[in-house]
């Protein structure tokens, strides 16, 4: 290996991304909401950009040259607020503009700076913001919160509540309380602690909702057993000794056992499946996202399918004219032309990505909807095989490509609402050897025949691969099992009704 300091020529050939490239492709792999925040943020970002009319190119070409050159005494940047700074020449311009910074540097919190807004612009402002205050969730109650409430109810010294507030802070999120007394009190724990301990888990076990504060699965079910719970004694055994034949759904073996009727022991399973084996489940935090449809499909006047962009508040963006006219003035210093241009082409350079997304989107989403046709009409049985390289070659870009257009991306359907990928199967072959079909179909296909057959003598897995031949859908038995696991469907044995 030679080492050099030296200089050399050397011709290669590189693939480089441009940062018009780049912000492209980031524009196209954001969502409709997203997209939305990114607005957001170059607006504040950018004094040139606002939501109104179509934007004009700005472009070296577009300048007039004879501004190019501006007056030396000027000051380099327009948006610094210093004296020298400001547009001008004469001696009493810059007395005024003077007099205006002060004022400025006084009243700085109280000033906009920006242009002068349209009172619909500031109405419509004002009503987003109140639109987005109205949609914030309000703070969930916890577990913690709700068993503290009801605490009231009760004649407790400081101590009990000291040390019930810390028991009630190391409860997981099932609600049950797992840790040991030596985890939880220390090595150096006294027996009045431990005794006070004791006491405090009583009475949180005597809170609702009922099973809270429960060590495992068996006492949290023992916990929800009163006099008055039907079968109750039936119960407690099952609960004891037989949780996992029921999970089995072995239900002669728990006959043998305990040597009752199958119908009582059926009756006190059902009342069992009642209690709630994760009271503290509840209170977690469950954050279902939101899901706003960045593309539409309806029909139109000729009965075809097409696709339409819901693009939000995008599709206004366009640069402000009271700096497209400034750029153009004479009297405008050069480093305020050049910060102004800059503005111009990044702001341009963002409503270029924002065009070509709606233009990427609107191919790759029409290509979808033509290739599923007998999906929105029929259902999503009819789902057809289809890859992402298919619409890529027919868009006629790289499936990458594809794939940023699709991630995370949702279409509002005659049928609901489906994530564009949702489109996308592997195939699999019929028996026949006929036409491919999709993935999910066979899946849905499946789910059928398992809902229509006779649960006292339910299909094993080799039944279930003849039932699929006969619907003319071939496949292995082990192909089946990963379906039916996917689908969460239990065994056939499981899935059994004893009578």
């Amino acid at each position: 290996m030679h080492f050099s300091f030296g200089q050399e020529l050397r011709q290669e050939q590189k693939q480089i991304l441009t940062q018009r490239m780049i912000q492209s492709m980031e524009i196209l792999q954001l969502t409709t909401m997203q997209l939305e925040e990114r607005i957001d943020q170059e607006l504040e970002k950018n004094p040139l950009l606002e939501l109104g009319a179509d934007s004009e190119d700005i472009s070296e070409e577009n300048v007039d040259p004879s501004t190019e050159n501006g007056d030396d005494s000027i000051a380099e940047n327009f948006f610094d607020v210093e004296p020298e700074t400001i547009i001008g020449s004469t001696s009493d311009a810059r007395d005024d503009f003077q007099t205006a910074d002060d004022f400025a540097q006084t009243y700085a919190d109280t000033i906009d700076e920006l242009p002068a807004r349209s009172q619909n612009w500031i109405e419509d402002e004002v009503e987003r913001r109140n639109d987005a205050f109205a949609n914030i969730p309000s703070p969930e109650q916890t577990l913690q919160d709700y068993l503290t409430e009801q605490l009231g109810w009760f004649d407790l010294t400081p101590e009990q509540l000291a040390m019930i507030d810390r028991i009630i802070n190391n409860l997981d999120r099932n609600g049950y309380f797992t840790l040991s007394w030596e985890e939880f009190l220390g090595d150096k724990r006294t027996e009045e602690e431990k005794t006070l301990a004791e006491e405090s888990l009583r009475i949180i076990r005597r809170l609702d909702p009922p099973g809270v504060g429960a060590a495992d699965l068996k006492d949290c079910l023992l916990l929800q057993l009163t006099p008055e719970t039907p079968y109750r004694d039936v119960q407690r055994t099952l609960i004891l000794d037989h949780l996992e034949d029921i999970k089995a759904n072995r239900l002669p073996v728990i006959v043998k056992a305990v040597g009752l009727p199958l119908s009582t022991l059926q009756a006190a399973i059902g009342e069992l499946r009642h209690l709630n084996p994760r009271p503290g489940a509840a209170f977690a935090e469950q954050t279902a996202p939101t899901i706003l449809p960045d593309l539409a499909v309806e029909k139109d006047e000729e009965g075809k399918y097409a696709v339409r962009i819901l693009e939000g508040r995008s599709q206004n963006l366009s640069i402000n004219d009271y700096y497209r006219d400034m750029v153009r003035k004479k009297e405008v210093d050069k480093g305020t032309r050049d910060y102004i241009k800059r503005n111009i082409g990044s702001a341009q350079w963002l409503i270029e990505a924002i065009e070509q997304r709606r233009i990427t989107l609107t191919k790759v989403g029409q290509a979808i909807v033509d290739h599923q046709v007998d999906f929105f009409e029929i259902g999503p049985h009819a789902l057809k095989p289809l890859k992402m390289q298919q619409i890529a070659d027919q868009v006629g870009v790289h499936v990458t490509t594809v794939s940023r257009a699709c991630d995370e991306k949702w279409m509002l359907t005659p049928q609901g609402i489906y994530p564009l990928k949702r489109f996308f199967s592997g195939a699999i072959a019929t028996s026949d050897g006929g036409e491919t079909i999709a993935h999910d179909a066979v899946l849905i296909k499946l789910r059928e025949i398992i809902d229509k057959e006779d649960k006292s003598k339910p299909f094993n897995d080799d039944e279930l691969v003849r039932e699929l031949d006969a619907a003319g859908i071939k496949i292995a038995r082990r192909t089946v099992v990963k379906y039916r696991h996917v689908m969460e469907i239990p065994s056939s044995r499981e899935r059994k009704e004893w009578s």
